[in-house]
């Protein structure tokens, strides 16, 4: 009889035991992914700056200039996570307002970026866009009118004045001994005429990183670290740049005298060319789940 009772408890514990298993396998559902976005001239982190400014981390380019930046920003949208299988997993990629954002180096609220309810997985590899698909590519104040505000705030300014999209990215700040003026946006461009516009330069970039671990989403919610080396600006796979001044376009970095097409040798730096680069200047630092 004591070892029947011992048989009939043992399997008691055995059912509860799988019934809590069960229970919490059925408990991991759908929980966040916390993208961090920290922005760096090599492996420092970038500090913000005037002219006169002795904290603001400088850089020397590989063309040997010397540079540093007031003000960071870019906008990231189309984010989508690849699960172990290949499958993906699109975040709001339609919807500028619940799906993008603006990181600006001067507003540490924007280095974090949360991704609410992603489905249950292993990931093991991220996309997202550097700016914005040229099909949501327009200031549209009624269908997102969240990012529009954000996107167009006098904290932010990513509106191109001429109204036809968004800055996808806008940096200023200042090169060479002298501190001249290093101001560079950049964002897609439109030819043609008022309602017959035709795509021009496209400035948006699709980057694709592979997690060095993977991001389990589940009980868990884990944080991806991304690192955005500017170093690349001038110092990219793409092109290396010698700045100038306002005299000769080429290799300008100020909006009102550099063309579309000197404008894509910053993005292919940034951002990759699009073919042989889908990088730029991004890279995972870590996963922590």
């Amino acid at each position: 009889m004591k070892n029947l009772k011992k048989y009939i408890l043992s399997a008691a514990v055995l059912v509860a035991f799988m019934s809590c298993s069960s229970d919490d396998d059925n408990n991991k559902v759908a929980n966040n992914v916390t993208l961090e976005f920290n922005n760096t001239f090599g492996d420092t982190p970038i500090v913000l700056g005037n002219a006169t400014s002795s904290s603001a981390t400088a850089n020397t380019s590989d063309a040997g200039q010397i540079h540093h930046f007031e003000e960071l920003k870019y906008v990231i949208s189309n984010i989508r996570l690849i699960k172990a299988d290949g499958t993906e997993i699109p975040y709001n990629v339609n919807n500028l307002d619940t799906g993008a954002t603006v990181v600006n180096q001067a507003n540490t609220e924007t280095l974090s970026y949360v991704l609410s309810d992603i489905p249950v997985g292993d990931y093991i590899e991220i996309k997202f866009g550097l700016g914005v698909r040229s099909d949501l590519n327009t200031l549209d104040q009624v269908s997102f009118p969240t990012f529009y505000d954000n996107a167009g705030s006098n904290e932010t300014e990513m509106h191109w004045e001429w109204g036809t999209g968004y800055r996808f990215t806008k940096i200023e700040g200042y090169y060479d001994t002298d501190n001249k003026t290093l101001s560079f946006h950049s964002g897609s461009t439109l030819e043609g005429e008022e309602d017959n516009y035709t795509q021009g330069v496209d400035a948006y970039r699709d980057i694709t990183l592979a997690l060095p671990t993977t991001a389990t989403v589940g009980s868990s919610a884990p944080i991806i670290t991304i690192n955005a080396d500017f170093d690349y600006f001038l110092s990219g796979n793409s092109h290396t740049v010698t700045l100038v001044s306002t005299e000769d376009i080429t290799n300008n970095a100020t909006p009102s005298a550099h063309t579309a097409t000197e404008m894509e040798k910053f993005v292919d730096n940034i951002g990759g060319n699009g073919t042989t680069d889908l990088t730029g200047m991004f890279s995972i630092t870590s996963v922590e789940n």
